[in-house]
């Protein structure tokens, strides 16, 4: 088969060989037990991966020391023998896919989620990473002061080489092909190698060589207990993006330095912590951002580079290969996305790849943020083992779904794939609903990739879908279930000049009005501004709205009641938007600066709309007068009207998405997905109205005796 030769070209790393060039590179997915045991979950995600045509997996975020340092509330550990056996059981389950599997040493320092203080660190410090899994944990109505973090003796120092050299060789014993340092990111093995963070005058801080000092005699330890061909790699920022941090031009020397020592492979990254935006790379960051990096240190260096980021048509990583700019590719959230990603690059499917829109809500936000174990927003199955075992349904139902966003095509998505039939009414003249207005906001094109791929999915799956469409109780009967997927919207607040000409809702002023989309209805129109905009809400509706209006020129300002603006949203996003908010951008990114900052007034309330202005109330009883020529209206509620009506009329009935409350992708995926898993033709509803599986058999003669 010719579809991507390169991508398909077996490397070896050492004696290690490995059948392709796709590279699993270390993903935290906080799944193990409570102890850092591996756990079935562990064992579901890699499998799955390995079985997808990965060729070289690497477990991430394996701590050395869990008493000193867990990077999640729920990473791995491997500071004792007793972890063995179900690092055994975890190698096996990707070995037996053909894949080749590493695990990767993490000490986090003073980036640790347990314990969640006295966290070791090159130095005496205090750090504010909100956006970190061992971030300060600040209380509903406390005040964020830092989190300390101590400066490790030299004693510790040395305990430590010997913790990662003794995990490293249990991680051998247990079957794997290979071992990772984590030296980027800032955590512990970063702090010593940083510049930044390494202010120590003692023989493991100041010059290059002392910083180095840690890392390459954890190295030569490893090679002492496991041998020099147990192939050691090192993934380590490239460029940290902070001034005094470390550059491309001293990464090359790093590199050089690895490659003496006997390291086998280099896993190129970006950023340390204070720097979130390079290393989380968010949506506003364009795919293949970072090969300037692999380009410079393969010119310095024979060992095998692997580069990652943003990393997600195969078309693509079939280019930088070829061209030489890599020797591997990277693909973390891609394979949390679509773990086939492989499998169906190889086969020529590349329309059916699931493409990751580096949302971090799953992976990120709602994870390892929240100290819960991971999931994706658009792909439902991550960490969900019901999905492995989904079977067609036992009677095939006629289902409507009304509405045509992300729940409702999802409901109809894995419904149909069950053999159930399904319709979808559609009130406007296309699929997509909500997230079709982050096609205006500079930098969220990847929103687009999503509804792109359920829109092929549905129309490839041979739903009926009926435009333009709003269906009455009485259209409905005739179905054995509806899905109320029907979103939510901005709505006019009871108050003065609320109905004016100059007040216009976001729906509105975020209608695409590109007429050479290939799913453009015939109909959009976008509501006209003008030049001073107050805008009246909070979360993706306010956010979104301001970034495209101050993108073409307008001076906005947001009146939100809450004490932060964004508070919802996923923190790395934000940390970008602010900066554009103030005119700047985030690291290696290089947007047109607003011709306005965006304004922000938080704790106040909207009082009034008058022809040229809005009367607002600070958080201290003021009334202020903003100027204005347009108000928009970004406040939203459910559409449960029909909802409602369905329930009082006694048809089966399911609430999924924004139609339940407003909040992001995932919740609607997710929600879309379990309905279509779980409904079947003797599927009862409880008296929460929501779906019943797994009734036990005594309890189901009971209900229907």
């Amino acid at each position: 088969m010719a579809n991507f030769p390169n991508l398909f070209k077996p490397i070896r790393i050492g004696d290690l060989e490995l059948a392709n060039r796709i590279v699993h590179v270390p993903t935290d997915i906080s799944s193990s037990h409570a102890d850092g045991s591996v756990s079935e979950r562990d064992i579901l995600h890699h499998a799955e991966i390995a079985k997808g045509g990965t060729g070289f997996i690497i477990v991430g975020a394996t701590s050395p020391d869990g008493k000193t340092g867990r990077p999640t509330v729920t990473s791995l550990v491997a500071d004792g023998d007793n972890y063995i056996p179900g690092l055994a059981r975890l190698a096996e389950s990707m070995h037996r896919y053909g894949a080749k599997c590493a695990v990767q040493l993490q000490h986090p320092g003073r980036q640790a989620a347990i314990p969640r203080y006295n966290t070791m660190s090159t130095n005496d410090m205090v750090i504010k990473v909100p956006w970190s899994a061992g971030h300060e944990v600040i209380y509903a109505n406390a005040e964020e002061k830092g989190k300390e973090a101590r400066a490790m003796t030299v004693e510790e120092v040395l305990d430590m080489i010997e913790l990662f050299s003794e995990a490293a060789w249990r991680v051998q014993q247990a079957g794997f092909d290979a071992v990772e340092l984590h030296a980027a990111h800032g955590y512990l093995l970063a702090q010593f190698m940083s510049p930044y963070t390494n202010r120590r005058n003692d023989r493991f801080g100041g010059s290059l060589e002392n910083r180095m000092r840690f890392p390459l005699a954890i190295i030569d330890q490893i090679h002492k207990k496991c041998g020099r061909d147990f192939p050691v790699l090192v993934r380590y920022s490239v460029d940290e993006w902070i001034p005094g941090g470390r550059d491309l031009e001293e990464s090359k020397v790093v590199a050089r330095m690895f490659e003496e020592a006997g390291v086998a492979a280099l896993d190129l990254s970006q950023c340390i912590t204070e720097t979130p935006g390079a290393g989380f790379d968010p949506m506003y960051y364009q795919q293949g951002w970072t090969i300037y990096a692999s380009e410079a240190i393969k010119k310095v260096v024979r060992i095998p580079v692997i580069n990652s980021h943003t990393l997600r048509d195969p078309e693509y990583c079939e280019q930088i290969l070829a061209e030489g700019k890599t020797d591997l590719v990277g693909l973390s959230r891609q394979l949390l996305a679509d773990p086939y990603w492989p499998v169906k690059a190889r086969q020529g499917k590349v329309q059916e790849i699931r493409k990751c829109i580096s949302c971090l809500v799953g992976c990120w936000q709602e994870s390892m943020l929240a100290k819960k174990e991971i999931r994706c927003a658009i792909n439902p199955a991550v960490g969900d083992a019901r999905y492995a075992r989904m079977q067609k349904a036992k009677q095939s139902l006629n289902i409507a779904v009304v509405g045509g966003g992300p729940a409702g095509m999802e409901a109809a998505r894995v419904a149909t794939i069950r053999g159930h039939k399904v319709t979808i009414f559609e009130k406007t003249g296309e699929l997509g609903g909500a997230i079709l207005g982050c096609c205006l906001v500079p930098g969220k094109e990847k929103m687009k990739w999503y509804a792109d791929w359920i829109r092929y999915q549905i129309k490839s799956l041979g739903v009926e879908v009926r435009y333009r469409t709003q269906p009455a109780v009485d259209d409905l009967r005739a179905y054995d279930v509806v899905v109320n997927a029907t979103g939510a919207s901005s709505y006019i607040p009871d108050l003065p000049g609320a109905d004016g000409n100059n007040v216009v809702r976001f729906e509105e002023v975020m209608a695409c009005p590109k007429r050479t989309c290939e799913n453009y209805p015939g109909d959009r129109q976008m509501a006209r501004v003008g030049e001073q905009v107050i805008l009246w809400g909070d979360h993706f509706q306010a956010v979104d709205t301001a970034q495209f209006l101050a993108s073409i020129g307008k001076q906005v300002t947001i009146v939100t009641p809450n004490r932060e603006l964004g508070a919802t949203i996923e923190p790395v996003h934000m940390y970008v938007v602010r900066k554009r908010f103030n005119q700047t951008d985030a690291e290696a990114l290089t947007s047109k600066p607003y011709r306005y900052p965006v304004r922000v007034i938080t704790n106040a309330t909207l009082l009034e709309i008058r022809a040229d202005a809005a009367i607002i109330m600070d958080r201290e009883f003021n009334r202020i007068t903003l100027p204005a020529d347009t108000v928009v209206l970004c406040q939203v509620k459910p559409n449960t009207e029909l909802f409602n009506e369905l329930l009082a009329a006694g048809l089966k009935v399911v609430n999924v998405g924004d139609a339940v409350k407003a909040r992001n992708l995932k919740a609607a995926v997710s929600e879309g997905a379990n309905f279509g898993l779980l409904i079947d033709g003797d599927t009862p509803f409880n008296t929460n109205g929501a779906i019943m599986d797994a009734i036990p058999l005594d309890v189901q003669v009971e209900l229907n005796r």
